[in-house]
């Protein structure tokens, strides 16, 4: 099963989003344990987007990858975050499954 990440990144290092995202895909597995996950590189460290709306730019590369997703998985905090909104709008207008994650995986307590 291919999964996409949808967590916020504004204002978060990388650290951080990386924390999140490997404290994510731990808790995904957990549930998932008898079906192996493929994590859809949804987090673009290289990118380095020119001119204006540059996260206009980031959510355009995410939702191509959402296409190929079997399941979004939604981080703590998604609903604050335009750009996971409107992940989220995309999965469920095209029919792709919707995970919500617990409040406590944002401070990686399990």
């Amino acid at each position: 099963m291919k999964i996409f990440i949808s967590q916020p990144m504004n204002g978060k290092t990388e650290a951080e989003i990386t924390y999140e995202r490997a404290n994510a895909i731990e808790e995904v597995r957990k549930i998932n344990d008898d079906e192996p996950i493929e994590v859809i590189a949804s987090y673009f460290e290289n990118y380095k987007p020119e001119g204006k709306r540059k996260a206009l730019k980031f959510l355009s590369k995410s939702l191509e990858m959402l296409a190929d997703a079997d399941m979004i998985v939604m981080v703590p905090g998604w609903r604050e975050a335009r750009g996971c909104r409107i992940e989220y709008e995309c999965a469920r207008a095209y029919g792709i499954p919707r995970m919500h994650l617990a409040n406590n995986i944002r401070n990686g307590e399990h």
